[in-house]
């Protein structure tokens, strides 16, 4: 009864919004644009590997995304911010560079993380919607002259990303949210900087609720946005 007498979200919302709404929201915008878009890139290269026909290339990518897969996001920043500068630093020791010292900013790592963790999905994606068009256009297009090359960039894969967007839309706004596990490797996102407030301040229920609703309007703008957008391209469609 005495925690919640001495509740204060007034002074909690006034000292700790704009904390929320300067650095650390711009930390997470950007990081939720860059990841996601360098992932799509990432995921549609996978999907053209796991799509052809050399077996070692697909046996190396089937490999890496079970890897992905069988292991927690978490657990792969940890790795990229702590254990990949140590493997870099090996690896200029026995090329003759015992001095040499690799960093990564905790931002940097996050960006990388969440685009292979990423990418690794969202290429089952884009490789099951172009296995999902109609092979006769495929047909057709060589048919006319086209390469199959020409037919697979041209007809085929414009078709599998629209028809991808609405879930790229799900996978955006579940990055969003993910960027939050930044947190554990130092980055001043938002659950970061809701921390630092609260070991100064110990008003653990106000700032974790009001993290909280900033994460849920976050994500509803975010949906409301991605639903227009659909339909537009419905209405283009």
């Amino acid at each position: 009864m005495r925690t919640l007498q001495n509740l204060n979200f007034p002074k909690a919302m006034a000292e700790l919004l704009p904390k929320l709404f300067g650095q650390a929201l711009e930390i997470v915008l950007i990081v939720s644009v860059v990841a996601f878009v360098l992932a799509i890139l990432f995921g549609f290269l996978f999907a053209l590997g796991r799509l052809s026909h050399h077996k070692i290339l697909n046996g190396i990518l089937v490999v890496f995304q079970e890897f992905i897969r069988g292991t927690p996001l978490l657990v792969q920043l940890v790795y990229i911010y702590y254990v990949f500068p140590l493997f870099v630093e090996i690896i200029a020791y026995w090329c003759g560079n015992p001095t040499f010292k690799c960093t990564l900013s905790a931002t940097v790592a996050g960006v990388i993380g969440l685009t292979i963790n990423y990418g690794t999905y969202i290429s089952e994606v884009i490789r099951s919607a172009i296995l999902a068009i109609d092979k006769g256009q495929t047909e057709a297009a060589l048919a006319l002259g086209f390469s199959k090359r020409q037919a697979m960039f041209r007809i085929v894969i414009p078709q599998a990303f629209r028809n991808s967007i609405p879930v790229f839309g799900n996978y955006l706004l579940t990055l969003v949210k993910d960027t939050s596990l930044m947190a554990y490797i130092t980055a001043p996102e938002l659950l970061q900087t809701t921390k630092a407030y609260i070991s100064q301040t110990f008003t653990t229920i106000e700032s974790y609720s009001i993290l909280a609703v900033v994460y849920l309007v976050i994500c509803l703008i975010l949906s409301g946005l991605l639903k227009v957008a659909e339909r537009k391209l419905v209405r283009r469609r």
